[in-house]
């Protein structure tokens, strides 16, 4: 079996490369050693800015890539990682300016390469639709595990059975975000609120776009004909490339705190990119959410906590680092209690949703 060490091997390719990239354009930029090592500097941080806010997001990409076939999940983790990091960290901006500024992308370019601030300052002018977009699909991500009546196992007993026992009552996942959203909007100005309630709604009609067309492509998976089995597969890989999107926003605003020059940003995050897609085959290939029994669960309650901090950032800013500490508390705690698990029960097979 691999080892640890060679599903590194390329992201830490990525990262020398990147750094190197990251020197030169400092040096483009300030013309002198020092504007290179802050550079430098910079997308080191946001690489593990990246890898901290996403971690959740390479597990939830495990446990639905056990479901697809090896070829959409060889699909995924190679075209899907093309769109993670030149679609999300590198078009999406630059469609955000686009939109806001109604100038043409290559103006969107030149606007990031010659005036940082007013780039930075439409980014984050969006970000109250971007976070009810996100808010709301992730918040439905998060709810569609927990509400599953045919979960097996409860990490938070008391909690967990109390969601699967709601999971019995028809569109309760859809009430909740949407009793979240009318909640938000009460402290909003009025015509804040008219933008959020109008995202958060697309947020949710995305999510059960997706989730439709997935159960439709999955029918046809009881299928043998190749063609059909590719239709399955590519019902997974939109739902993937939705819920990456989704879990991208947070890093990309967030981004924006430390700098505003665009290419350094797609530099930092693009290498933490790498880490996260070589993370979720790992995963994928060792077995690794098999051996530990809660460490999807706490991953999916590190995916309903970033939904409400999503929300609660169109009212408060919250420090990136609040968010991707709370993250990886609930991922460590669940790993924790998943070895204790395992000491207690050495001769039993952790049991998974």
């Amino acid at each position: 079996m691999k080892s640890v060490l060679s599903y590194m091997k390329w992201p830490l390719i990525v990262t020398v490369a990147g750094l190197v990239l990251a020197g030169f354009v400092g040096w483009e930029y300030e013309r002198n050693l020092s504007g290179v090592l802050t550079f430098l500097f910079i997308a080191a941080v946001l690489a593990v800015l990246e890898i901290s806010l996403s971690f959740d997001n390479s597990i939830v990409n495990a446990q639905k890539l056990r479901t697809m076939t090896p070829v959409w999940q060889h699909r995924f983790l190679t075209w899907g990682i093309v769109i993670a990091v030149f679609g999300m960290r590198i078009v999406f901006p630059l469609l955000i300016v686009v939109i806001a500024a109604h100038v043409n992308p290559w103006e969107a370019v030149v606007l990031a390469a010659s005036r940082p601030d007013e780039y930075s300052r439409i980014i984050h002018d969006a970000h109250l639709p971007i976070a009810a977009f996100g808010g709301s699909f992730l918040m439905l991500v998060a709810l569609r595990f927990f509400l599953d009546q045919d979960k097996a196992v409860d990490w938070v007993p008391g909690v967990e059975t109390a969601f699967r026992w709601l999971g019995a009552i028809s569109g309760i996942a859809v009430g909740v975000v949407l009793i979240a959203v009318l909640v938000v909007i009460q402290f909003l100005p009025a015509e804040d609120g008219l933008v959020f309630i109008s995202s958060a709604i697309w947020g949710i009609v995305t999510y059960l776009l997706v989730d439709a067309l997935g159960h439709v492509l999955d029918r046809w998976n009881e299928s043998t004909s190749t063609s059909d089995v590719a239709r399955s597969g590519l019902g997974g890989f939109l739902y993937l490339e939705v819920l990456d999107a989704s879990f991208s926003f947070d890093g990309v605003i967030g981004a924006f705190a430390l700098t505003h020059n665009l290419f350094l940003i797609a530099i930092g995050l693009g290498v933490g990119a790498m880490f996260v897609r070589s993370m979720t085959i790992m995963l994928v290939e060792k077995g690794t959410l098999a051996q530990f029994r809660y460490l999807e669960h706490g991953a999916f309650w590190s995916v309903l906590v970033l939904s409400v901090i999503m929300f609660i950032q169109t009212l408060h800013h919250v420090p990136e680092a609040v968010t991707g500490l709370l993250g990886a508390s609930f991922i460590g705690v669940a790993l924790v209690n998943s070895i204790l698990w395992r000491k207690r029960h050495p001769g039993l097979v952790p049991h998974q949703h």
